[in-house]
């Protein structure tokens, strides 16, 4: 490899590091309160033996997977298993469901299936438009369960859904890739701020 192409390799890596440094900058000035809000919502419903329940496609459904783990097992310390569901896993249902209804009705035929009223929805899309986790949110929010909704790019269509009920964490950023970023720092959060409540 000639030196020329290893130095423009490494100022990109190098600008990857510092546009996400800066949409996380920006995401700390706007985003902590309503993680705060997240986490006593969340923590609330587990309590009060409710559970949450996760979606999003792509690597947002990896994300969803990450998180209903990290609650099931563990974050960094050692608690009581957590009542979570990643929607994105069962492929019998998602194939069953995209095959007979739709890929749009993926992740609303099991909310209304699973969830009932006190639970929590967590929709994760990059854009804010996904139609099946806006069709989840949708059902979720006739059952009564409450939405933490992570998008960015201004939010989309799921940010006309949400009211002042439910929790919106919005990356600042129109990117996909530091939208991604910008989502697991409020998931670890999140799960920081569950064990805080239930251990300290």
């Amino acid at each position: 490899m000639d030196k020329d192409t290893l130095e423009r390799l490494r100022a990109r890596a190098s600008q990857h590091f510092l546009d996400s440094i800066a949409v996380k900058q920006e995401a700390e000035k706007i985003l902590p309160e309503q993680v705060a809000r997240a986490i006593v919502a969340m923590t609330g419903c587990l309590r009060a033996g409710g559970k949450v329940m996760a979606c999003g496609n792509g690597g947002s459904a990896a994300d969803a997977q990450h998180f209903a783990a990290e609650l099931i097992g563990r974050f960094e310390r050692e608690r009581q298993e957590l009542a979570a569901i990643a929607l994105t896993t069962d492929t019998s249902i998602l194939t069953a469901v995209g095959n007979d209804y739709g890929y749009d009705e993926i992740f609303s035929k099991q909310v209304r299936g699973l969830g009932k009223k006190g639970d929590i929805l967590i929709g994760i899309s990059t854009s804010g438009n996904s139609k099946n986790v806006v069709i989840a949110i949708e059902a979720a929010k006739k059952m009564g369960i409450k939405i933490i909704a992570l998008t960015g790019n201004g939010g989309g269509k799921i940010a006309s859904l949400l009211d002042e009920d439910d929790i919106h964490l919005c990356a600042p950023s129109t990117r996909t890739a530091r939208i991604q970023e910008t989502h697991l720092v409020l998931l670890h959060a999140l799960c920081d701020g569950v064990d805080h409540l239930l251990l300290d």
